[in-house]
């Protein structure tokens, strides 16, 4: 069977032990399932989110701050159905939510261990916390078991995201899968707590040096979606991992930088979201 999980479609066989850009085998792997307290708000909560990291990923970010999970491949294999009770075992602890963590390049079987833990008793929110580098095709299958869809949309010119995630066409392929995931689940809902229990919120993390493309894709959100979506403006860069091998990126961000962004955002006239302080960029 040949892999076209994602928008790479390496047509690798995985069942076969070949592997693809992402370097995920046929089994799913996780670096870890805990209980997640600096999400935003309206997903921690008091309780925490039920977090699921996933090992491996289908871009190659320079600046990963899970390098370890996402390019050096930490963590153990697990089957399907150890999945599904690890869902239902974070429900049983009093999370908000089951978190989904670089879910994508495990799509298929993730699928299956929702279905398997809806019909053992899930039945909090699940939160799919992707790149955005994925397929409508995907992100359609999802539909059913999927109540909030948390984005990462990174970058506006597919130039930086060559440099930094070495990927094509970054933008044209996660915006219009932004745009699918917002059709399936519109603006969040919250209970009466303020906790999330279905919608989309885009993330973005402004980078150094590169606070015009975060502008950028700001503006297209705009221009796309309601103004009252939700975004979630993140400042907690930090010259991770390869970083230093890229001079203009490997400094922490300035606070005039998140500044312009986030006066971008009220500009064009948005109204929802989240913004960090300078705290955020710390270890």
């Amino acid at each position: 069977m040949k892999c076209r999980i994602c928008p790479h479609e390496c047509k690798v066989n995985r069942k076969q032990g070949e592997k693809g850009f992402c370097k995920a085998g046929e089994n799913v792997v996780i670096a870890n399932a805990s209980i997640h307290r600096w999400e935003e708000p309206c997903i921690s909560g008091n309780n925490g989110s039920g977090t699921v990291f996933f090992t491996g990923c289908n871009l190659r970010c320079v600046f990963c701050q899970n390098y370890t999970i996402s390019q050096e491949g930490y963590g153990k294999p697990i089957t399907v159905e150890k999945l599904a009770k690890t869902f239902i075992k974070l429900q049983g602890k009093g999370v908000h939510n089951i978190n989904l963590v670089t879910p994508t390049i495990y799509a298929p079987q993730i699928i299956e261990a929702l279905n398997m833990a809806k019909e053992e008793g899930l039945n909090i929110p699940v939160i799919w916390n992707s790149n955005a580098y994925e397929s409508v095709e995907m992100v359609k299958n999802l539909s059913e078991l999927v109540d909030v869809f948390l984005p990462d949309l990174k970058y506006f010119d597919d130039n930086i995201a060559k440099r930094y995630s070495k990927v094509k066409n970054y933008f044209s392929i996660a915006s219009k899968a932004i745009l699918q995931m917002y059709s399936q689940v519109g603006n969040p809902i919250f209970n009466k707590k303020g906790i999330i229990q279905r919608g989309l919120i885009i993330r973005h993390l402004v980078l150094p040096g590169q606070k015009e493309d975060s502008k950028k894709i700001l503006s297209w959100i705009s221009e796309n979606l309601p103004k009252d979506i939700y975004i979630s403006i993140m400042s907690q860069y930090i010259p991770y991992y390869r970083a230093s091998e890229y001079p203009e990126i490997n400094r922490k961000l300035y606070q005039r930088e998140y500044e312009d962004v986030v006066e971008h955002f009220f500009k064009i006239g948005l109204e929802n979201g989240f913004i960090q302080d300078e705290s955020a960029a710390s270890d």
